[in-house]
């Protein structure tokens, strides 16, 4: 009788267990994606006023893209369609290497905000993303609107692109980045080693 208990009671737990497994993970909201942007603001605010060297500061600008940032996506769309003909081991160097040029390239643009404040205004559903509106003020300039767009499609909630007064950082980059592989006459691999001390 008591191995039928257990043997019962096994079942039913393997069957919950079955069942809790195929139940769907809870999906990005506006809340969340919202929440995620005042987690990159407050992290920018904590760099920009941490009074650190310049080279300190974007290793911590480095480390937001890489916690907040969906780099896998953001580095092959500037890349663009050489992405494609890259080797696996090329696309992780130039990940990295495109992290260390983005964090160089912004930082010097948030050390601007030295003084001055973002703020996180409001997030809304777009197709299968979230935009989040942020305004930024910089001593001296009239505000100007930053928006974050974020999905969770890495497996995560991340933000995939921003605009900057409505110019796509992406669209921005893959410019930029063709012009730097051009110079190189595509040679990817010396991208890669040049692209961490340009920005």
């Amino acid at each position: 009788m008591a191995n039928n208990i257990s043997r019962r009671s096994l079942l039913i737990a393997s069957g919950a267990t079955a069942m809790m497994a195929a139940l769907p993970v809870q999906a990005l909201n506006t809340s969340q994606a919202k929440s995620l942007i005042d987690q990159v603001v407050s992290r920018i605010k904590s760099v920009i006023n941490s009074g650190k060297s310049e080279s300190a500061m974007y290793r911590d600008f480095e480390r937001i893209l890489a916690d907040y940032g969906d780099m896998n996506f953001i580095a092959a769309q500037t890349l663009g369609p050489p992405a494609r003909a890259a080797s696996a081991a090329q696309m992780r160097g130039y990940k990295k290497a495109f992290q260390a040029y983005m964090a160089r390239k912004y930082g010097k643009r948030f050390r601007e905000f030295i003084g001055g404040t973002i703020n996180v205004q409001q997030a809304k559903a777009v197709k299968s993303y979230y935009q989040v509106n942020t305004i930024a003020n910089l001593r001296g300039t009239p505000p100007f609107q930053v928006d974050f767009f974020v999905s969770d499609k890495s497996g995560s909630s991340k933000f995939f692109d921003m605009r900057i007064e409505g110019i796509s950082v992406i669209k921005i980059e893959r410019e930029e980045i063709g012009g730097l592989l051009d110079q190189r006459r595509g040679n990817l691999d010396r991208l890669i080693a040049d692209l961490p001390k340009l920005g």
